[in-house]
């Protein structure tokens, strides 16, 4: 079973691509985040014609919003509130026996202090809040999603210059942590990927040519409970995502469990 992370960055606007990656890397289930629309706009039919008959969504207009799609039935579904807000960045779904979440953890800001800028506060909040929810987790799950923080040092472009910028500090990475250790997850993508080696999933606007500077960030992420890692069998990051017509900023993250 394959299944695909990406923030897509309106999926109204990027649904062609993302029918592209169907085909491409041929995934069973899709987590997107940032869909930027209502539910009832969300173009359903499209992914369904692509085989994707089973879609399970939280929409949010203009911002936010998460969505699963999938070739295999979802069971359980649930939408969350996370950090005292009604934002939609938080859903799972059961599939074959897996609960697996999407989670759209808020960015943050330009101002890594809680004291002075609101939206970082709300960040940590809402990791505070996953901390507690996950650390009562007791189901075979994978967690995934655009997840807003860099954690290791090889994860950012350069560690020194982004060491106090919002997405790769420490209380972010602290969190993050903790939120893996309560959780009993697992790193699918670092299980490949060794700590020592560069390894991106977002690249910004910013950048003329994001392949000259590669100043990338991994914020995308997919992570497995330790019950299940045994069955986790390979990853791939899309980076030439990033080279498509009016791509998202952030590319798709695979994994594939038997």
């Amino acid at each position: 079973m394959k299944i695909v992370t990406w923030n897509i960055n309106s999926v109204r606007l990027r649904a062609p691509m993302i029918v592209h990656m169907m085909g491409l890397l041929k995934p069973d289930i899709i987590c997107l985040q940032e869909t930027k629309c209502q539910d009832d706009l969300f173009p359903s039919q499209m992914f369904k014609d692509a085989g994707y008959t089973h879609i399970h969504m939280a929409g949010q207009k203009a911002y936010n919003g998460v969505a699963i799609l999938s070739k295999f039935p979802l069971q359980n579904r649930m939408v969350y509130k996370r950090a005292e807000l009604h934002d939609a960045r938080h859903i799972s779904a059961e599939v074959k026996g897996i609960v697996i979440h999407n989670v759209y953890v808020p960015a943050g800001g330009e101002i890594a202090n809680p004291d002075h800028n609101p939206k970082f506060a709300h960040k940590l909040k809402f990791m505070d809040d996953l901390i507690q929810f996950f650390g009562l987790n007791r189901a075979p799950s994978i967690l995934v999603g655009d997840m807003n923080i860099a954690p290791l040092e090889h994860d950012v472009w350069s560690h020194k210059q982004l060491i106090d910028v919002v997405s790769h500090t420490p209380i972010e990475v602290e969190k993050m942590d903790t939120l893996m250790e309560q959780g009993k997850f697992m790193d699918a993508v670092r299980h490949f990927v060794p700590e020592t080696e560069k390894c991106y999933s977002w690249w910004s606007y910013r950048n003329q040519d994001w392949k000259k500077s590669n100043r990338g960030r991994r914020l995308d992420h997919i992570w497995m409970t330790k019950d299940i890692q045994d069955r986790l069998k390979s990853y791939h990051i899309e980076s030439a995502a990033r080279d498509w017509e009016k791509p998202s900023d952030h590319v798709p993250v695979m994994i594939e469990i038997t």
